[in-house]
């Protein structure tokens, strides 16, 4: 995988290629470490992801609370795959479950900061993991989750290579989160430039090949 997302899979399809001892720890893998990610991220007080910042704007404006924001804004953006013709599958849905259990049992063990140095090495330990967890359950092959699902679906759709529709995405979320009240710091302007190209970068690596690929898939 280089400029493009693998090919399309129906959740029947997902479920019945083969090599799930690998694909089906690697998408546990992959949730878990994208929960915790965000733990680090938000301990590190730098700045948190982009998607993070809309769901707190939106929160402030509402007066919901930021757990329903964030679920609310998911079911929102799984109506946009509609369009895009994306398909739900395996991990569509566990992602929804198991992100924020991972983030919240994350947090319980996670010491806090006392220091900028611990900041910093949170903020980049958080960094890493984001981009990488998330290339991992994607690479699982079990369906994107609804965020993720939207950059895969718009990949497919225009023809445009993943860092480039990765960082057009988080680029209009940062900014709508930044107008509507989210808070934004010089670690979530970074996130939102290089989750794109780094997520596209470790796909390279993490993507489970399955019978039926065309070269390029």
């Amino acid at each position: 995988m280089t400029s493009t997302v693998a090919r399309r899979m129906t959740a029947v399809e997902q479920l019945r290629a083969e090599k799930k001892w690998l694909r089906v720890p690697q998408l546990l893998l992959g949730l878990f470490g994208y929960g915790t990610s965000l733990t680090f991220l938000v301990h590190s007080g730098l700045g948190a992801a982009s998607w993070t910042v809309l769901s707190e704007g939106v929160s402030q404006r509402t007066g919901l609370s930021f757990g329903l924001v964030t679920n609310l804004i998911a079911v929102v953006v799984l109506v946009f795959w509609i369009p895009l013709r994306e398909l739900p599958g395996l991990g569509t849905f566990l992602n929804v479950l198991l992100v924020g259990t991972a983030a919240d049992v994350s947090a319980l063990v996670i010491p806090a900061v006392h220091t900028f140095t611990m900041q910093l090495g949170y903020y980049v330990i958080g960094l890493l993991m984001l981009t990488f967890a998330d290339a991992v359950y994607l690479g699982a092959r079990f369906g994107s989750g609804p965020r993720d699902g939207l950059m895969t679906g718009a990949v497919r759709v225009t023809g445009r290579p993943v860092w480039m529709v990765r960082t057009a995405i988080e680029a209009i979320v940062l900014t709508a989160g930044w107008l509507l009240g989210g808070t934004v710091g010089l670690g979530t302007l970074v996130i939102a430039l290089v989750m794109g190209p780094m997520v596209q970068y470790f796909l390279r690596f993490t993507t489970v090949r399955l019978a039926g690929d065309q070269p390029g898939d």
